[in-house]
Protein backbone atom coordinates (compact mmCIF):
# COMPACT_ATOMS: atom_id res chain seq x y z
CA UNK A 1 0.00 0.00 0.00
CA UNK A 2 2.82 2.16 0.57
CA UNK A 3 4.20 1.96 -2.87
CA UNK A 4 0.72 2.43 -4.55
CA UNK A 5 0.45 5.85 -2.21
CA UNK A 6 4.23 7.09 -3.42
CA UNK A 7 2.81 6.18 -7.01
CA UNK A 8 -0.38 7.99 -6.30
CA UNK A 9 1.04 10.32 -5.23
CA UNK A 10 3.74 11.14 -8.08
CA UNK A 11 1.08 10.95 -10.42
CA UNK A 12 -1.09 13.92 -8.75
CA UNK A 13 1.94 15.80 -8.83
CA UNK A 14 2.14 15.54 -11.99
CA UNK A 15 -1.11 16.27 -13.42
CA UNK A 16 -1.05 19.50 -10.91
CA UNK A 17 1.98 20.69 -12.65
CA UNK A 18 0.83 20.30 -16.13
CA UNK A 19 -2.16 21.91 -14.52
CA UNK A 20 -0.23 24.72 -12.99
CA UNK A 21 0.94 26.07 -16.46
CA UNK A 22 -2.09 26.60 -17.86
CA UNK A 23 -3.48 27.90 -14.66
CA UNK A 24 -0.58 30.48 -13.97
CA UNK A 25 -0.73 31.49 -17.69
CA UNK A 26 -4.42 32.08 -17.97
CA UNK A 27 -4.03 34.32 -14.36
CA UNK A 28 -1.15 35.98 -15.73
CA UNK A 29 -3.31 37.25 -19.03
CA UNK A 30 -6.50 37.96 -16.18
CA UNK A 31 -3.62 40.29 -14.04
CA UNK A 32 -2.66 41.88 -16.98
CA UNK A 33 -6.06 42.79 -18.33
CA UNK A 34 -6.89 44.18 -14.88
CA UNK A 35 -3.73 46.18 -14.92
CA UNK A 36 -4.29 47.26 -18.36
CA UNK A 37 -7.97 48.24 -17.29
CA UNK A 38 -7.26 50.16 -14.32
CA UNK A 39 -4.18 52.22 -15.89
CA UNK A 40 -6.30 53.22 -19.20
CA UNK A 41 -8.80 54.93 -16.48
CA UNK A 42 -6.76 56.43 -13.74
CA UNK A 43 -4.00 58.47 -14.36
CA UNK A 44 -0.98 57.97 -11.93
CA UNK A 45 -1.25 54.32 -11.02
CA UNK A 46 1.41 52.88 -10.09
CA UNK A 47 2.53 49.05 -10.28
CA UNK A 48 4.57 48.06 -6.62
CA UNK A 49 7.03 45.67 -8.15
CA UNK A 50 8.47 44.79 -11.27
CA UNK A 51 6.15 44.31 -14.35
CA UNK A 52 6.91 40.56 -15.01
CA UNK A 53 8.60 38.92 -12.05
CA UNK A 54 5.94 38.74 -9.90
CA UNK A 55 3.36 35.84 -9.01
CA UNK A 56 0.79 35.14 -12.13
CA UNK A 57 -2.45 36.01 -10.10
CA UNK A 58 -1.21 38.81 -7.96
CA UNK A 59 -0.64 42.83 -9.08
CA UNK A 60 0.36 44.99 -6.43
CA UNK A 61 -1.30 48.78 -7.01
CA UNK A 62 -0.68 52.31 -5.67
CA UNK A 63 -3.55 55.06 -6.33
CA UNK A 64 -2.59 58.64 -6.48
CA UNK A 65 -3.48 60.92 -3.63
CA UNK A 66 -5.80 58.67 -1.93
CA UNK A 67 -5.71 55.53 0.79
CA UNK A 68 -5.71 52.42 -0.28
CA UNK A 69 -8.02 51.29 2.46
CA UNK A 70 -10.66 53.61 1.39
CA UNK A 71 -10.17 52.76 -1.97
CA UNK A 72 -11.50 49.47 -0.56
CA UNK A 73 -14.18 50.88 1.78
CA UNK A 74 -16.01 52.94 -1.18
CA UNK A 75 -15.77 49.34 -3.87
CA UNK A 76 -17.19 46.97 -0.65
CA UNK A 77 -17.66 44.47 -3.98
CA UNK A 78 -14.41 43.82 -4.16
CA UNK A 79 -12.49 41.69 -1.57
CA UNK A 80 -8.69 42.35 -1.16
CA UNK A 81 -5.75 44.35 1.04
CA UNK A 82 -3.63 47.32 1.57
CA UNK A 83 -0.73 44.74 3.01
CA UNK A 84 -0.73 47.04 5.79
CA UNK A 85 -2.09 46.64 9.07
CA UNK A 86 -3.87 48.78 11.42
CA UNK A 87 -3.30 49.73 14.76
CA UNK A 88 -6.11 51.96 16.48
CA UNK A 89 -7.44 53.36 13.59
CA UNK A 90 -4.64 54.68 12.02
CA UNK A 91 -3.64 52.99 8.95
CA UNK A 92 0.59 52.53 8.60
CA UNK A 93 2.29 51.85 5.07
CA UNK A 94 3.44 48.16 4.08
CA UNK A 95 7.22 47.87 5.43
CA UNK A 96 7.85 45.96 1.69
CA UNK A 97 6.35 48.77 -0.18
CA UNK A 98 8.53 51.45 1.63
CA UNK A 99 11.87 49.12 1.52
CA UNK A 100 10.90 49.51 -2.38
CA UNK A 101 11.67 53.26 -1.95
CA UNK A 102 8.11 54.28 -1.94
CA UNK A 103 7.41 57.30 0.54
CA UNK A 104 5.13 56.50 3.60
CA UNK A 105 2.39 58.91 1.80
CA UNK A 106 2.31 57.57 -1.41
CA UNK A 107 2.31 54.12 0.00
CA UNK A 108 -0.30 54.42 1.86
CA UNK A 109 -2.03 54.37 -1.42
CA UNK A 110 -1.32 50.68 -2.13
CA UNK A 111 -3.80 47.51 -2.74
CA UNK A 112 -3.15 43.97 -3.14
CA UNK A 113 -5.59 42.75 -5.81
CA UNK A 114 -5.32 38.42 -5.82
CA UNK A 115 -6.55 36.46 -8.81
CA UNK A 116 -7.52 32.92 -8.00
CA UNK A 117 -8.35 29.45 -10.64
CA UNK A 118 -12.21 30.84 -10.82
CA UNK A 119 -11.34 34.09 -11.83
CA UNK A 120 -12.99 35.01 -14.96
CA UNK A 121 -12.57 37.74 -17.51
CA UNK A 122 -16.14 38.79 -16.01
CA UNK A 123 -14.90 39.43 -12.79
CA UNK A 124 -12.03 41.65 -13.75
CA UNK A 125 -14.23 43.74 -15.38
CA UNK A 126 -16.48 43.94 -12.62
CA UNK A 127 -13.20 44.47 -10.19
CA UNK A 128 -11.69 47.54 -12.74
CA UNK A 129 -14.84 49.46 -12.56
CA UNK A 130 -15.53 48.92 -8.76
CA UNK A 131 -12.28 50.35 -8.57
CA UNK A 132 -12.51 52.83 -10.91
CA UNK A 133 -15.15 54.94 -9.69
CA UNK A 134 -14.50 54.20 -5.86
CA UNK A 135 -10.67 56.21 -6.86
CA UNK A 136 -12.64 58.77 -8.83
CA UNK A 137 -15.11 59.49 -6.30
CA UNK A 138 -12.49 59.84 -3.94
CA UNK A 139 -9.87 62.00 -6.18
CA UNK A 140 -12.88 64.17 -6.74
CA UNK A 141 -11.78 63.83 -10.45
Amino acid sequence: IVVASIVGLGQACEILSEDMVHVSGQMRCLRNALWEMLSAEIPGLVLNGHFDLRLPNTLNIRFPGVLGAEVLAHAPEIAASTGSACHAGQHSASKVILAMGVTPQDALGSVRLSLGRSTTEVDIVHAARALIASWRKLAAW
